[in-house]
């Protein structure tokens, strides 16, 4: 048999309340960036599936001489669209010459995306 030490290997309380401390700091910083991060994604899912959409517009224009008025998962009607990204409303105005588009995604920033086509694409 093995004789304990009086100094046995481990961790004291006071090491580990340290340890503890440092990690809790550095979530702290870091969770407000992923947020962030992760909100800048899904307005980029937004951005991309309206300019998407308008692109297949003026595809559908090109066959049809008319722009298509959509929302949503009708907007699949269009050449190209398979489906939009999950939670990404986009709505989709039509006139005989243009057509005006907005999408946005509610785990977002907030931002909305318009296009205009009679104004030349994306507005910011």
């Amino acid at each position: 048999m093995q004789q304990q030490s009086p100094h046995q290997n481990g961790f004291t309380l006071i090491e580990l309340l340290v340890v503890m401390g440092i990690v809790s700091a550095l979530i702290a910083v870091a969770l407000p960036r992923y947020s962030h991060y992760r909100a800048n994604a899904f307005d980029s899912r937004a951005e991309i599936d309206l300019r998407s959409v308008a692109m297949a517009e003026e595809a559908y224009f090109l066959e049809n001489e008319k722009y298509l008025s959509c929302a949503g998962e009708t907007c699949s009607q269009l050449p190209g669209i398979q489906k939009l990204s999950d939670g990404v409303s986009l709505t989709i105005v039509a006139t005989d010459v243009a057509f005006t588009g907005e999408s946005s995604h509610p785990k977002g920033s907030g931002k909305k995306f318009s296009w205009d086509s009679s104004k030349g694409g994306m507005i910011k």
